[in-house]
């Protein structure tokens, strides 16, 4: 883990996007080249890519970034090869030995994300993904489920939880807008770049949350957002602010804009709502 973690400090400051899929995904494969292509558009826009470093929906990913853009988190599989040629020998290159390390790592360090369609493994890292969101374990970050033109999967995916997971009650039903499906590349990465339009990060100070924005909203952003967004205060409004003393006295990102109000800590597909709302402003 101290290796991972020193592997990705020089990179702090630069956004990356994970993306997350099949082993199995031959080059001829469709899929491949939607992962590919969404990956060169990010890395074009600045971004560098995160994959597990083997063959197939990785492999499109490390591929489509370049290798000076690229990062690998392998695993030792004893019935896998190992690290795709795009990434194999680069200093960007770290082995893992148990899943859960390694998903840590492609989690943790990521400001985005990209599923397209895989097998448990796949299935499993998108769901645990879901779940860090859902909760507020993770810091709010776009997810994008990419499919092809006409596929399926995602479609029928999300079929299962609207008709048999939310009417048992056991998600809500705000919850599917912590993710977007799409079947293209542009949309997929205009979904990851648009979520950062405005909002920059958030951070909690004692029980009030600050979420740090490019632009500052006007009054008439702020009443609109004590409207819309009420029900996820647990007391007062949201408010604008400088930077809280806490922070000034982090250094952390005091010179920009902020808002800041008691969150509930609880509906965070609605805090999601919010940001969404915080990037269309017309002062954004």
């Amino acid at each position: 883990m101290r290796a991972a973690f020193n592997l990705f400090a020089p990179y702090r400051d630069v956004p990356k996007v994970t993306v997350f899929g099949s082993a199995r995904t031959l080059p001829s494969d469709p899929l491949y080249a939607q992962a590919r292509d969404v990956a060169a558009a990010l890395a074009e826009k600045g971004w560098m890519v995160i994959t597990g470093a083997g063959p197939g929906i990785m492999a499109a990913g490390l591929e489509g970034a370049g290798r000076d853009k690229s990062f690998g988190i392998n695993i030792r599989l004893p019935f896998e090869q190992g690290a795709n040629e795009f990434i194999a020998d680069d200093p960007k290159l770290i082995e893992m030995r148990y899943f859960f390390t390694r998903k840590l790592m492609l989690m943790k360090e990521s400001d985005g994300f990209v599923v397209l369609p895989g097998g448990f493994g796949t299935l499993d890292e998108g769901f645990e993904l879901l779940t860090l969101l859902q909760t507020g374990k993770a810091d709010p970050a776009p997810m994008v489920l990419l499919e092809v033109p006409g596929g399926t999967y995602w479609q029928s995916w999300q079929r299962f939880l609207v008709d048999e997971v939310a009417p048992r009650g056991l998600i809500d039903p705000d919850d599917t807008v912590l993710y977007r499906i799409t079947d293209d590349v542009e949309d997929a990465a205009g979904e990851i770049l648009g979520f950062y339009r405005n909002y920059h990060s958030r951070r909690f100070v004692g029980s009030r949350l600050v979420l740090r924005l490019r632009s500052e909203p006007s009054d008439d952003d702020i009443a609109l957002l004590n409207t819309e967004f009420a029900d996820i205060c647990v007391t007062g409004g949201i408010e604008r602010s400088a930077a809280l003393p806490a922070e000034v006295g982090d250094g952390d990102h005091v010179d920009l804009p902020r808002v800041v109000f008691a969150f509930d800590q609880i509906h965070n597909a609605r805090l999601r709502t919010m940001i969404d709302a915080l990037n269309r402003m017309p002062t954004t």
